[in-house]
């Protein structure tokens, strides 16, 4: 068996691992039912992949976040090391293949989502795969107080039974006491190995700041600290707007949300990185599978909805282990603000069935029909087609997403039909009167050979590359065409795909889940309530405040977050001006080195210095030629 420091040399071009790593490693090599808890940055994904690759046979991944496996697939195909990744919108015969190739094609990973392992097809395969490893990946899912609660997660188990003599890690990067009981006991551990980092960052000073004009105080930060930022920030309008303000004061900044194409999101990102930018300006998301370890400031212009969502966005700061800060702009406003868009937005039970219902007429899914069938979604137009407002109903999605009735995943793409209405000496004749659009007619017409017959998908960049002619350009030909009753065309965008994890039963369905939606709602007005509690706190350390919420115990002050800076001025003043008073009086009677003022008033030989540079400063007092002090007269 090769040993994890080579492994971890070899694909990762590292020679020492970071604090418990390798113990975490180890235990998992040995078969052990481990847990593991590492904050943001604390290198999770290797505790599992490392020990898949010392053993032979197949590592079983499950994760909840569609981007966070394929990133991780990516990575891992990158170093040689064969992955894939299961998703939603996968035919049968597909799954069927690559299944195939897990049990007999040398796989070392396979990412599952949980609600893949309600299929019988999957179920079956996995008996016959030679699993090493079991990974529970965002593990605090599995739990109903956990932040972001998945009843799928449950479905876990089901491994153990498939894959009943192997070891499973489970992962997260925050849970409270309470979660990581439950962990524990819903994947079935008994006598586990329990490993949890410290939550305490000692480079990162955590700082609340009040201000009413927020864009005067980010200009500030981000002029004194010219290190690579990110600003968080609640709308995808909002990384626009605040990048071209950042711009007009000199400040290189580019933007991130979900709408942006994978072209917008890879360049940006890259310059990013790149530090061709200083300053990310997106969305929350933005930060699964980002590991750039300069970034000196982590700013939220917006409340976040929960300390664990906070904690995982500001602990993207200093990840070299250099003096970093994660910093809330506040104001009078935000308070109302995060209620109105986390709280007086959670659906109702009945609003999700109204959802549900309008979701399925929408894709024209018939009763008992549906399951596993993927159609590209339009939110924009869903909600105007039945007149509901937009932030519930995607929240009520979102609902449905997270308790395995839907996947909705967001992808912003173009979607462009196309079918010749005329017949074929027609479509000629009128080549002959528009010359100017020859080219790219005839590469349509070379590329798609049944789009005569039927609507036919069609893709532009291809289009461009074969014609020499911009998409623009194309798109232009195509509505002229149309127009002029030469084609049918569907030009339409798409923001998001849906996949229907379970058949249409109307209410039936979401009577199913009606007890976890209230007790979601109930759990997020908690959350809410502990992020406006952080941020009006200032009497005890931020540190202290966000540790304690994870259930850590016997914290010392962090000396460096706001409170605590706040905290020495506040002593120091108090200091000065006591000592001031003293200094003077002392001085009242006769002229005195600082050496017999500071064997009179019994004072630090530093408090002493620093106070009487400032009564030099203010002409309050003189030196004389022998080195004593005397009052100003």
């Amino acid at each position: 068996m090769e040993h994890p420091i080579n492994i971890l040399e070899r694909y990762w071009h590292h020679t020492e691992f970071r604090p418990n790593q390798e113990a975490i490693i180890e235990a998992v090599i040995e078969g052990e039912d481990t847990f593991v808890l590492l904050p943001t940055g604390g290198g999770k994904s290797i505790c599992f992949q490392i020990p898949a690759l010392v053993k032979p046979g197949i590592c079983i991944v499950v994760s909840p976040l569609i981007a966070l496996m394929k990133d991780q697939v990516q990575q891992l195909n990158n170093k040689g090391i064969k992955a894939m990744a299961i998703t939603s919108g996968l035919g049968y015969n597909q799954l069927d293949k690559l299944l195939d190739n897990c049990v007999y094609g040398n796989y070392k990973f396979l990412y599952l989502s949980p609600e893949r392992l309600q299929q019988e097809l999957v179920q079956d395969r996995i008996r016959l795969m030679n699993v090493n490893l079991i990974a529970v990946d965002e593990a605090h899912c599995i739990s109903q107080w956990g932040s972001d609660f998945r009843p799928a997660y449950k479905n876990i188990r089901i491994l153990r039974q498939l894959q009943p003599s192997v070891n499973v890690v489970a992962l997260t990067a925050s849970a409270k006491p309470d979660v990581i009981d439950d962990i524990l006991k819903e994947l079935d551990f008994i006598h586990p190995k329990i490993f949890k980092q410290s939550f305490y960052r000692e480079n990162l000073a955590y700082m609340v700041f009040h201000q009413e004009d927020k864009y005067y105080r980010l200009e500030t930060i981000l002029k004194k600290n010219t290190a690579s930022s990110i600003i968080y920030v609640r709308n995808r309008k909002s990384t626009i707007d605040i990048s071209t303000f950042l711009t007009s004061r000199n400040i290189t900044a580019t933007f991130y949300h979900g709408g942006l194409n994978n072209d917008q999101k890879e360049a940006n990102m890259q310059a990013w990185i790149n530090n061709q930018k200083q300053v990310m300006v997106a969305t929350n998301a933005f930060g699964m599978g980002i590991d750039k370890p300069d970034v000196k400031t982590v700013i939220h212009l917006n409340l976040p909805e929960s300390i664990e969502s906070y904690f995982q966005e500001a602990g993207r700061a200093g990840r070299n282990g250099k003096k970093a800060f994660a910093i809330i702009i506040k104001n009078n406003s935000d308070e109302l603000l995060v209620k109105n868009q986390f709280l007086d937005v959670l659906p109702t039970v009945d609003l999700v069935k109204q959802v549900y219902r309008k979701l399925c007429n929408y894709f024209q899914i018939s009763y008992g029909e549906g399951a596993y069938q993927t159609f590209d979604f339009n939110f924009n137009t869903f909600c105007k087609s039945y007149d509901f407002n937009p932030v519930l109903s995607y929240n009520a999605l979102l609902l449905l997403d997270r308790n395995s009735v839907i996947t909705l995943s967001k992808q912003f793409k173009n979607k462009v039909t196309v079918q010749f209405i005329i017949s074929t000496p027609a479509l000629f004749n009128y080549l002959e009167r528009h010359q100017h659009i020859n080219i790219i007619v005839k590469s349509i017409l070379r590329m798609y050979g049944g789009i005569f017959d039927h609507s036919t998908k069609v893709d532009l960049g291809k289009i461009s590359d074969k014609s020499s002619a911009s998409e623009a350009k194309i798109k232009q030909v195509l509505i002229q065409l149309e127009k002029d009753e030469i084609i049918s065309l569907n030009l339409s965008k798409t923001d998001a795909q849906v996949t229907f994890i379970e058949p249409r039963e109307d209410d039936k369905t979401i009577n199913r889940i009606a007890s976890i939606i209230k007790q979601q709602n109930t759990l997020k007005q908690g959350q809410v309530k502990a992020m406006l509690d952080y941020i009006k706190n200032d009497q005890v350390c931020k540190s202290v405040q966000l540790l304690s919420y994870f259930g850590e115990e016997n914290l010392e002050d962090c000396g460096i977050c706001s409170v605590c800076i706040s905290d020495k001025l506040n002593k120091s003043q108090q200091i000065n001006s006591s000592l001031k008073e003293a200094i003077m009086n002392k001085l009242q009677d006769k002229d005195l080195s600082s050496r017999e003022l500071i064997q009179s008033i019994r004072c630090s030989d530093e408090d002493l210095k620093a106070t009487l540079k400032l009564l030099l400063e203010h002409d309050l007092i003189n030196i004389t030629e022998k080195n004593t002090y005397k009052i100003k007269s």
